[in-house]
């Protein structure tokens, strides 16, 4: 913490604005919280250790609705621990991103009429850090607006000194312990990045395309098979049938003409054909398809690529230099030509898998890469959840969790790009292969030349946990912060990132779990529930609605709609709505100053309090108990919700309006409730300042003249609670709320003066008959009161004289007409529900709609004749 951070504590002062801006507050007081070193972390603190990693945003990247849901929820967790005694560490940083930075930079090279290739490895890498220190890295400062509370001084990028040296000694003690290795096997690769891709970063959507059945072979030996890809089939070495298929028993091991080739390829048998599906025999092509690279092995067939890196056929032949989609039409024609097309189906939609990053779909093909062994890896990080050293929350989400790692095939790591961690292997002029450690030196001299493909992102990402803390270094930071606390994240990145570091976190750290527990929150959606996309239309820049409502505002509809592990909603509506709720803090913190709140002294003994004061102590303990509760359980949504209505509702709307009658008649009561409501604020600002860090800032410090409410305390449950007075407040709600809505029935103002005649003797709410009168707008009885209307009421009674204020026979008929509308809807409704005929054919929907009618007219029905009962005969 800076010097500044020991200057003593502003004067405290009971002057507000009249309005609260946020645009006016929130940027200079973040300044001056980063200034004051509240958000950093001492590894030598002797406080209990309290980590979570940002999940490193892409350095390409800026703030979107997603980062901004995400951030909020781990600010407020960080806060809260941070005002809990605990050293907190919210580590910060960003990834590298590979595949999405190269692109951007060689977009801006195409405007200069140039490729990569044009500038070499060395000058195009440099030109990309150029780009990252002038352009890259603009989410930090959108960041800074919403408000999040990270260690600054610790920000890391997987690119740097400290972290490329994690790297390069992970791949060398994997590498050492034989789990990683180089083999050509089937990979997902992209055309357009001209890289290969892991399974995760494949995205599978429906598409049109064709199915065509061909005919391979001549006379007896023909057979038919159907593919979706006919360009694949000039790299076709065998069709296969399933063994028990008696229909080609005949062909097995036989040779057939492979049409438009002057290759004959056999006929095999493999129990992966599935003799139900099609015509019970499937093309194989073994450089070009997953499961044809199997069958292939089985029955030691060869791999003929015939496309290049761009998707290109390289087979030769008419069809050589044919873009795939190009070469696809014309070996249709051709086939067709030749009489060997039995059927074609289009369109016919099916699953093809896209690139991520660009959307283009990617090419099965063989290749020579490097890859993780992760069977035994992916073992321990089940054992670790299944042992419960890591807890899944919410526990639902440990199914998907296992169904991943319990079934992971190895991990293709290599990339062939030039940005990013390259591959520390070295290989000979006689074929030597040396793996170097980052503190070897690399062999060298004629014929020596290190691998040209880079790591996977999510290889360095994987290690962010401990490599961000100093690693392999054993620092003072490992040894404090390791491991992580918790682990905030999206469940749709569960299999991208969370599994790697659950991997690497086991085997690096001597068994030990990155974290000790897994929270996966769900994705941000329009306020339709429909997925944002630029397509849509509906994507949402949170930073237009935090200059708009303010960051608080936005922050708070983001914890409101955060249920663990399920998608959020959310609209403008709904943050404007939480506009108002800063709004509201901030006037009736603003009112409470005004007459005289103070948090000056300890509290008055419970004797000396009023049934109100006693009644929302004891709420405000229940909440407190409450929201630590909601925390511990991740339930962002819970926890701000009671927030959002002690605060407004019992707080404001019924606390401070019942303490206006006592701050009025003065004395000693007077002081005891501004004492009480200092208290009250202290403690609800706190409890609000995690998810509404600013507005909260800016009144507690007004209210408590404290430095900050970053580095105050956490309120404690004292353990207060009055039953008594609970009830009797509830009572007195009760009565006020009833009258409230008779008055409304009756379509008074609310502000109209109605005389009223209270017969509160011998209650427990005699006392409050000042309070019930002002908050309802009662006069006191003149001597010609007439009770034209008499309200029962939770044991006490209210009697109204109406004469002159409303037209009683105007209302009795209205009334009348609305009750006759009532019950005819409920009759048809009614009718409707006791038709079998009808319930058998309406759909479901249909006849919940008509349900909800019937429900809705018995509620009016009710309503109503209550009112006209009411109501003085005219």
């Amino acid at each position: 913490m800076t010097d500044n951070a020991q200057q003593q504590p502003p004067a405290p002062t009971t002057e507000l604005p009249t309005q609260y801006a946020p645009a006016d507050v929130e940027g200079p007081l973040y300044e001056r919280w980063v200034e004051r070193g509240y958000f950093e972390a001492d590894a030598k603190s002797d406080k209990p250790p309290y980590t979570i990693v940002i999940p490193p945003p892409n350095v390409t990247g800026s703030l979107h609705l997603g980062h901004a849901f995400e951030h909020t929820l781990i600010d407020a967790l960080t806060r809260r621990k941070r005002m809990q005694g605990y050293e907190t560490l919210w580590q910060p940083g960003m990834d590298h991103a590979g595949i999405a930075t190269q692109n951007v930079v060689e977009r801006e090279l195409a405007k200069e009429g140039k490729s990569r290739h044009d500038l070499g490895r060395e000058a195009f890498v440099e030109r990309v850090w150029k780009w990252k220190g002038e352009s890259g890295g603009r989410i930090s400062g959108q960041m800074r607006r919403l408000g999040d509370g990270v260690a600054w001084t610790r920000e890391r990028f997987t690119m740097d000194e400290g972290l490329s040296q994690a790297v390069q000694t992970i791949f060398k003690r994997l590498y050492d312990d034989e789990l990683i290795y180089r083999a050509e096997r089937i990979i997902n690769w992209c055309p357009r990045c001209l890289t290969a891709i892991s399974d995760i970063e494949v995205n599978y959507q429906d598409d049109d395309g064709e199915l065509v059945s061909m005919k391979y072979g001549e006379g007896d030996e023909t057979i038919v098979v159907a593919t979706t890809r006919a360009e694949t089939m000039l790299g076709d070495t065998a069709v296969a049938v399933h063994p028990e298929d008696e229909r080609y028993q005949h062909l097995v091991g036989k040779l057939i003409k492979l049409p438009l080739t002057d290759r004959s390829i056999p006929v095999v048998a493999d129990e992966h054909v599935d003799p139900e599906f099609g015509t019970g025999a499937v093309k194989v092509t073994p450089a070009h398809d997953p499961n044809d690279f199997e069958i292939g092995q089985r029955h030691d067939l060869p791999s003929i690529a015939v496309m290049d890196e761009h998707a290109v056929i390289t087979a030769h032949g008419p069809f050589q230099g044919l873009d795939r989609l190009e070469a696809r039409s014309a070996i249709v024609a051709a086939l067709r030509a030749e009489g060997r097309i039995v059927a074609e189906k289009r369109p016919y939609v099916h699953s093809v898998g896209h690139c991520s990053r660009c959307s283009t779909t990617i090419e099965p093909r063989l290749s020579m890469q490097w890859w993780v062994k992760v069977g035994p890896l992916a073992k321990a990080a089940g054992d670790a959840v299944r042992d419960g050293r890591v807890t899944i929350h919410p526990q639902e989400m440990e199914k998907r969790y296992f169904d991943w790692v319990d079934n992971l095939h190895d991990w293709c790591i290599s990339r062939q790009l030039w940005w990013g961690h390259r591959i520390p292997v070295w290989y000979g002029p006689d074929g030597e292969v040396v793996c170097v450690g980052p503190d070897e030196e690399p062999p060298s001299g004629e014929g020596w030349r290190q691998d040209s493909d880079v790591l996977d992102t999510w290889f360095s990402s994987g290690l962010w946990p401990f490599s961000t803390l100093g690693w392999p270094e054993r620092t003072e930071s490992l040894a404090k912060f390791y491991p992580n606390s918790v682990l905030l994240t999206g469940y749709d990145i569960l299999f991208f990132w969370v599994a790697r570091m659950m991997m690497f976190g086991l085997y690096a750290m001597d068994g030990t779990p990155p974290f000790h527990t897994i929270a996966l929150h769900g994705m941000v959606r329009d306020q339709n529930g429909k997925k944002m996309s630029k397509s849509f239309g509906n994507v949402v820049n949170p930073l237009d609605w935090m200059d708009k409502y303010g960051s608080d505002a936005l922050r708070f509809t983001l914890a409101r709609g955060a249920n663990p592990g399920v998608d959020v909603p959310i609209g403008e509506d709904w943050v404007q709505g939480s506009r108002n709720f800063a709004n509201k803090i901030w006037n009736a913190t603003r009112f409470a100053l005004m007459n005289g709140a103070t948090v000056e002294g300890p509290l008055p003994d419970a004797s000396r309090m009023s049934p109100t004061d006693r009644w929302i102590l004891s709420r405000l303990n229940s909440v407190v108990a409450e929201v630590d509760a909601y925390y511990d359980d991740y339930q962002f949504a819970k926890l701000s919700d009671a927030l959002f209505h002690f605060a407004w509702d019992e707080v404001f709307d019924w606390y401070v309006e019942l303490s206006k009658t006592t701050f009025q008649a003065g004395g000693e009561a007077a002081e005891v409730s501004k004492r009480v409501l200092g208290e009250v604020l202290d403690v609800t600002l706190r409890l609000l300042h995690p998810v509404v860090p600013f507005v909260t800032e800016t009144l507690w410090t007004t209210l408590t003249g404290g430095e900050s409410v970053v580095i105050a305390d956490w309120p404690a449950d004292s353990g207060f609670r009055d039953e008594a007075a609970e009830r009797e407040i509830g009572t007195l709600q009760s009565v006020i709320t009833e009258v409230r809505r008779f008055r409304a029935d009756q379509g008074l103002q609310p502000g109209q003066r109605v005389p009223a005649r209270l017969t509160l003797d011998g209650t427990a709410l005699a006392a409050h008959e000042p309070a019930i009168r002002q908050l309802l707008r009662l006069q006191p009885q003149g001597d010609a009161f007439t009770a034209t209307a008499t309200l029962p009421v939770a044991g006490v009674e209210v009697a109204l004289d109406l004469s002159g204020v409303i037209d009683v026979a105007a209302e009795r008929k209205r009334l009348a007409k609305d009750l006759a509308a009532a019950e005819k809807e409920k009759t048809q409704a009614t009718a409707k529900l006791g038709n079998e005929a009808f319930l058998a054919k309406a759909p479901d929907h249909v006849v919940d709609k008509i349900r909800t009618r019937l429900a809705k007219a018995e509620e009016d029905i009710v309503r109503i004749r209550t009112q006209l009962e009411r109501l003085p005969q005219a």
